[in-house]
C-alpha cells in the first residue's frame, strides 16, 4: 500500500488585505471580503521565488529522512517559476541533496498536487523500486493578477506559497500515522482550454516582442462564454470527481473535504449536495488561492483545529484552469502535517 506520510506548507509573511484589493480594483470592500472570500491573501517578496518555497516546505517533510532514500521528486508547483522553460524539480533535487532520485515537473494548474498524488501512486505501484517520493512546488501567481481587469476578477484571490508531501511505500514508513492513499478521479474539458491565458511569453507573442504589462498577466478572452460554460458544468464536474474518488475508496461517507479557495457561494455549492457541514471543510479566506498547495494547507488547518480523527474518510479536491477537475481519497490514520511549518 502507498501512504501520504508527511505534508507541509511554506507561507510568506507578507499579505494583501481585502481593503488593498478593493482599493486597487474599485470593488467594494464588503464584496471582496464576503462574496469573493478574501479577508487577506499571502504575498511573497521580490526575492522569494517558487523554487525556494518548495525547498523550504520540503525541508520539513524530509527532517530525519536519509536524502539518499528518496527515489523520485515530482515538481507540483506553478509553471510560472524562477525561469521560463526550466525544470524546477531537478533544481530542488540538487539543493536538497537527493542524489539517488530522479526528478520531473508536471502541470495540471491548480489540480497538480491531486494529480501528482495519483501519478506518484501509479508509478510506485508499477515500479516497486520506487518507495519514497517527494512532491513539492512553489507558487507566486499573485504576480499575474491585474486588478484593473474586471474580466479576471475571479482570479484576484491568487496568492503565493509552497507545499511538500512525502509519499512512501508501506515497507519504509517514516510516520506510523501515515494516511493510506486510496482511489482518485480526474476529468478535463477542452472547451475551457483557451479561457484563461497569459497572452505574452509563448510562441504567439514572445517575451522579446516587448509585450505590454497587461499581456503578461492572466486574462480571460471570452468572459461571457466562460461564465456560461462554468455555470453549466463546473459544480457538476467537481461533484462527479469527488463522488467517484470517494465511492471507489471507502464504504463510509466523506468526513472531511479539503478544497481549493473559491468564492464562498461556490464552496457552499459543493458542500451542500455532498451533505457536508461547514465544519467538515476549511474556508481559506485568510490565505487566498495558492494553486496546488490549497489542499495541503486545508489539511494542516484541519489537523490544527482537531477536525480529523483516525479512520476518517478525507478527500482532497481541486480544479485547475483549462479545466481539470480532480479528487483523491485518503484513509486518515493520524497527523501527517508538520505543524511547525504552519506558523498561524
Amino acid at each position: 500500500m502507498i501512504y501520504l506520510s508527511r505534508a507541509s506548507v511554506w507561507l510568506p509573511e507578507g499579505f494583501e488585505s481585502g481593503e488593498f484589493i478593493s482599493e486597487q480594483s474599485g470593488i467594494p470592500v464588503h464584496i471582496v471580503k464576503e462574496k469573493m472570500g478574501i479577508q487577506k491573501k499571502c504575498r511573497a517578496t521580490a526575492d522569494e521565488h517558487p523554487s525556494m518555497m518548495a525547498i523550504e516546505a520540503s525541508k520539513h517533510v524530509l527532517k530525519g529522512i536519509d536524502p539518499l532514500s528518496v527515489d523520485l521528486v515530482i515538481w507540483t508547483g506553478s509553471e510560472y517559476k524562477d525561469y521560463n522553460v526550466w525544470s524546477a524539480g531537478i533544481f530542488v533535487q540538487r539543493e536538497l541533496g537527493l542524489k539517488k532520485a530522479h526528478a520531473f515537473d508536471i502541470a495540471a494548474r491548480c489540480s497538480t498536487n491531486v494529480v501528482g498524488l495519483r501519478v506518484a501512486k501509479a508509478m510506485m505501484t508499477a515500479h516497486p523500486e520506487i518507495k519514497r517520493v517527494l512532491l513539492c512546488g512553489g507558487h507566486k501567481t499573485g504576480d499575474l493578477v491585474n486588478y484593473k481587469d474586471e474580466n479576471s476578477r475571479f482570479l484576484y484571490n491568487l496568492s503565493d506559497g509552497g507545499s511538500a508531501m512525502l509519499v512512501e511505500h508501506e515497507s519504509i514508513l517514516s510516520n506510523p500515522q501515515a494516511s493510506e492513499i486510496l482511489s482518485s478521479s480526474v476529468m478535463t474539458d477542452g472547451d475551457f482550454s483557451l479561457d484563461v491565458i497569459i497572452p505574452a511569453g509563448g510562441t504567439k507573442k514572445p517575451a522579446h516582442s516587448n509585450p505590454s504589462k497587461e499581456d503578461c498577466c492572466l486574462q480571460v478572452p471570452d468572459m461571457a462564454g466562460m461564465r456560461d460554460r462554468l455555470a453549466e458544468r463546473s459544480i457538476e464536474n467537481f461533484l462527479h470527481v469527488i463522488r467517484e474518488a470517494a465511492k471507489n475508496s471507502m464504504s463510509k461517507p466523506i468526513d472531511y473535504l479539503a478544497l481549493l479557495h473559491m468564492k464562498k457561494s461556490a464552496h457552499d455549492a459543493i458542500l451542500e449536495p455532498l451533505e457536508l457541514k461547514e465544519e467538515q471543510s476549511v474556508y481559506l479566506d485568510q490565505y487566498g488561492h495558492f494553486g496546488a498547495p490549497d489542499q495541503v494547507l486545508s489539511v494542516g488547518l484541519a489537523e490544527k483545529q482537531k477536525k480529523l480523527k483516525e479512520g476518517d474518510h478525507v478527500v482532497l479536491a481541486s480544479a485547475g484552469i483549462g479545466y481539470t477537475w480532480s479528487a483523491i481519497s485518503l484513509k486518515w490514520r493520524g497527523d501527517v502535517f508538520v505543524q511547525d511549518s504552519l506558523k498561524v
